[in-house]
This record gives C-alpha cells, sequence and structure tokens, in this order.
C-alpha cells in the first residue's frame, strides 16, 4: 500500500507542475481520500497481534466456518465477522468467546495437502466481500452466528439477557439436510450428574417449557427450575434443544442442532447456498431490517 501512494504522490507532483496547481491543495486531495485503515487487535496465549481487518478475516473464516462449504456461505460468514468485530471496537481473541482465528501455520496443520486450495477460497469469500459490513439504526449489529439451529433460529432474549430487533426467530430447515451431525445422543450416569450438576441423592429431570422456537425453556431438576441454557452449559450439551430420557443407570439426552441459536446458521446458510441464494440474500434472512454498507 505504501509503495502504490509514493507512485501517486510522484503522479501527483507532476501534474502540479503542468497544471501549475498549488501542490499542497492536491496533496490534501489525494490523502482525503486515502482508504481507511482497520487494525484488529487479536489477544492470543503467546500475545497480541495487531492485524488488518481483511488481513484476520481470512483467518477467522479458516477457523469459523468449513472451508469445504459454498463460497456465498463463506462470503455471508466473511461479512457477519467483519461486522462482529466492528462491533467490538476490532478488540477479540482467538477463541470462541469472540471468533476463532487460526495462523497461517494452524491453517497448514488443519487442511494439510488441501492447504493451498482452501487458503485460496477464503481469501477470495473475503475479497469479494472487501469492506462489507452491517448495520441497524446507523450501528455495526451483533452480528451472532452458531453452527446448527434446531430446524429455526432463536430470538436473542431466548438465550441471552436483552434483545436485538435484528436477532429474531427464523424457520431454518436446511441443517437437517446439511448438517451431518444434526442429532447428536449422550448418556450420563446418575453419578456424572451428581457431579456436573451439583447435586446429590437422586436426580428426577423433567422439561418444564419450550420457547416459541422450539427450544428448551426451563427444566424441573430435582423440583427447582433451571433454564435449558444452564443444563446445556452445565452437561456441555450441543444445544438447548434436546430431549430428555430417564434410563435405569441416568439419563439419555438427545440433542438437536449445534450452538446457541441466535442469528446466522452456518449450516442453514449452507443450505441457502446450495439453493442458489447469494451472500446478500443469507444475511438479509437471518439479520432483519439491517443495513448492507462499505465501510471504506
Amino acid at each position: 500500500m505504501k509503495k502504490i501512494y509514493i507512485k501517486i504522490t510522484l503522479i501527483v507532483i507532476l501534474i502540479a507542475i503542468i497544471t501549475s496547481l498549488p501542490l499542497k491543495i492536491l496533496i490534501e486531495e489525494l490523502y482525503l481520500h486515502k482508504e481507511k485503515e482497520y487494525i484488529v487487535s487479536v489477544k492470543t496465549d503467546s500475545g497480541t497481534l495487531k492485524l488488518d481487518i481483511e488481513d484476520y478475516l481470512v483467518g477467522v473464516l479458516s477457523g469459523e466456518m468449513p472451508a469445504n462449504f459454498e463460497i456465498e456461505a463463506l462470503k455471508a460468514q466473511a461479512v457477519a465477522s467483519r461486522t462482529y468485530v466492528l462491533s467490538r471496537n476490532l478488540k477479540v481473541d482467538a477463541t470462541t468467546s469472540t471468533q476463532v482465528y487460526l495462523t497461517d501455520e494452524q491453517m497448514k496443520t488443519k487442511w494439510g495437502g488441501q492447504y493451498e486450495f482452501y487458503k485460496a477460497k477464503v481469501t477470495e469469500a473475503v475479497q469479494e466481500t472487501r469492506g462489507i459490513a452491517m448495520k441497524y439504526n446507523n450501528k455495526y449489529i451483533s452480528a451472532l452466528f452458531f453452527a446448527s439451529s434446531c430446524g429455526k433460529t432463536a430470538g436473542s432474549g431466548e438465550y441471552f439477557t436483552g434483545t436485538q430487533p435484528y436477532l429474531v426467530a427464523v424457520e431454518s430447515s436446511w441443517e437437517k439436510e446439511t448438517d451431518p451431525k444434526f442429532k447428536r445422543t449422550s448418556e450420563f450416569t446418575f453419578k456424572e450428574l451428581r457431579s456436573l450438576l451439583n447435586v446429590s441423592g437422586s436426580i428426577n429431570m423433567v422439561v418444564k417449557s419450550y420457547t416459541d422456537s422450539g427450544y428448551v425453556k426451563e427444566v424441573s431438576l430435582n423440583n427447582k427450575t433451571i433454564t435449558g441454557r444452564e443444563l446445556r452449559e452445565k452437561l456441555g450439551l450441543a444445544s438447548s434443544s434436546f430431549d430428555l430420557v430417564k434410563t435405569s443407570t441416568g439419563y439419555k439426552i438427545t440433542t438437536y442442532g449445534y450452538g446457541h441459536g441466535v442469528g446466522m446458521s452456518q449450516y442453514g446458510a449452507q443450505g441457502m447456498a446450495l439453493e442458489d441464494y447469494d451472500y446478500l440474500d443469507i444475511l438479509n434472512y437471518y439479520y432483519k431490517n439491517i443495513d448492507i454498507i462499505g465501510i471504506y
């Protein structure tokens, strides 16, 4: 970038000589239109990285979405991830607490012999959406995303505290076909449950209620009410959409989808892309009434 501006500056000087226009005015005009830089601070175990936002996003796509997904799904993820980091004032870590980020060496380890192909593919998704982000009421949205819904996404208030008007529940049935692990079953012994749930004696769990989107809202645990989210997090379940079946040794729990369920479903985005929807269609489907803008 610096080399480009040195060349342009030399051209401006030449124009000033030819046209007799004041050099100071031309230089000010040049830098007035200089592309703004967005530098992301990424906290890692080995220190903080300072990365241009577009370079950072290549590492994020590599960590957050399967690189064998359709390019339109990857482009939707690029815009969601760009918006997400902008909404956090360009300060994140490299984990699921914010967004997973992979270094080039980690990409090589993950992809092996397919490294060059997949690196080029995720780079293409970032470059083709360069500078595109989402806003609501002129503010960057909290562009939440997750792996796979239970057949419908959740409104923000169904899982998190507080609500956002652009994070509402939508039908999302593609995951049943696109997510190979849409349905997962785990078994817990009574001993394991006593330890994980910090209870003693016998254990009796019953689903009391569901949210409008079909996720578990409340569970009765030994006559005490806990949320579906609490049970999911205590037991490490794939999602808060689940069925409970008591057995002679403990409980069998079957979950549907993966993640918190709020925002864009990645496997849903893949399903839409397979049906020839483009990334703008995908974003406008999962994030409601948003403005899609350019940041440069």
